[in-house]
């Protein structure tokens, strides 16, 4: 069973639904309870860096999570707000984030020769894999998933970046650390490959 951790950031239900097409049990909850028997956890986002830290600890969620992800190496998916919070800290908040990847959240800031790009980042992208990796599998070749962003990840060293994506500059795509992995793409709106990601990340060995 994988737990989908509803902590009033986003839609976590749209995961449930790709999670159902795969054949892939799921629940959708903020009880510690079941987040402590789940198999893998998927911690999805969508919002501001503090009130998601505020929203965690409010619901005594700190403690579960660290001690399933950090202690019990569980398997975790953090998605676009999810994966922001692995990190240390953010230019968009003052609280400290969860701290699994040595990385910190910044916002987009370009150039003169890329001074044409908005921000936020919005719509299709493809992602560039840095290395081979299970949750990848079957998704090197031109895949394409759905961004809506305007900070993004930026690791501290590169063994912990899974995929970059091009947006007026590069930028990680995608994290990886053990059993901590991140996308900032949403693979639940991004169709056939998001669908794969999800499926390969449901069949990985615990």
């Amino acid at each position: 069973m994988i737990a989908i951790i509803d902590y009033g950031m986003g839609n976590p239900w749209s995961i449930h639904n790709m999670l159902n097409r795969v054949g892939t049990p799921s629940v959708v909850t903020s009880d510690p309870h079941k987040i402590l028997s789940a198999a893998k956890l998927i911690l999805p986002g969508v919002g501001a860096f503090d009130p998601a830290m505020k929203s965690l600890s409010r619901l005594g969620l700190l403690p579960v999570l660290n001690k399933r992800v950090l202690g019990e190496k569980v398997p975790i998916l953090g998605i676009c707000l999810g994966m922001q919070i692995f990190s240390l800290r953010s230019e968009e908040g003052q609280l400290p984030g969860l701290g699994w990847i040595d990385a910190e959240t910044v916002r987009f800031a370009f150039n003169k020769e890329s001074a044409g790009f908005k921000v936020p980042h919005m719509g299709w992208n493809t992602i560039d894999a840095c290395k081979r990796s299970y949750i990848l599998d079957g998704l090197y070749e031109e895949s394409r998933f759905y961004f809506v962003h305007s900070y993004h990840v930026r690791c501290s060293d590169n063994v912990n970046v899974l995929a970059t994506a091009r947006y007026g500059i590069t930028f990680h795509a995608a994290v990886i650390n053990g059993n901590i992995m991140g996308t900032q793409f949403h693979p639940e709106k991004s169709h056939k490959f998001g669908l794969r990601l999800l499926k390969n990340f449901a069949g990985m060995l615990v």
